[in-house]
């Protein structure tokens, strides 16, 4: 069986990526994967993992991550659709690439946020570097339209 993996970040853009991926995967009568790439551990200075208050408030913020992502998961599932979740910590691109080949995906789906050339240039796109490494077609669905600031408010 095939695989649509979608790459999520829960931002703004999520719903539409997930909502593109799931057509795409009803359409195709194929899987679909929704990957959350967390951030890495912290590093922390020394051999041990930090103190336990932090270590307590990254476990805390990831299975917050997990909950909203299984949750918007189960919504595609309701509709039929063959869905599931899956989560990792690490680098973005990497992770992405890695499981879109462990994972057989036929397409890969995710969003652009439209940042800026200067943003890209100093921080890098993630977009744009699974784009380069990619061995499968990939979807990019645009971040939503910004509203452009109103001339007349005070």
């Amino acid at each position: 069986m095939g695989r649509v993996l979608a790459a999520v970040d829960l931002s703004s853009v999520t719903d539409d990526v997930l909502d593109y991926a799931a057509r795409l995967a009803f359409a195709m009568n194929i899987e679909l994967v929704a990957l959350f790439v967390a951030e890495p551990p912290p590093d922390f200075v020394g051999y041990e993992a930090g103190p336990q208050s932090v270590r307590n408030s990254v476990a805390e913020h990831l299975r917050e991550e997990h909950r909203v992502l299984e949750k918007k998961i189960a919504a595609l599932a309701r509709t039929g659709l063959q869905a599931r979740p899956l989560m990792v910590q690490g680098a973005a691109v990497e992770s992405i690439l890695k499981h879109a080949e462990s994972l057989e995906a036929e397409w890969l789906v995710l969003g652009s946020h439209g940042h800026g050339k200067l943003y890209e240039l100093l921080v890098g796109s993630v977009a744009d570097g699974v784009l380069r490494g990619a061995k499968v077609p990939v979807v990019m669905v645009p971040a939503p339209a910004r509203k452009a600031p109103d001339p007349d408010a005070p």
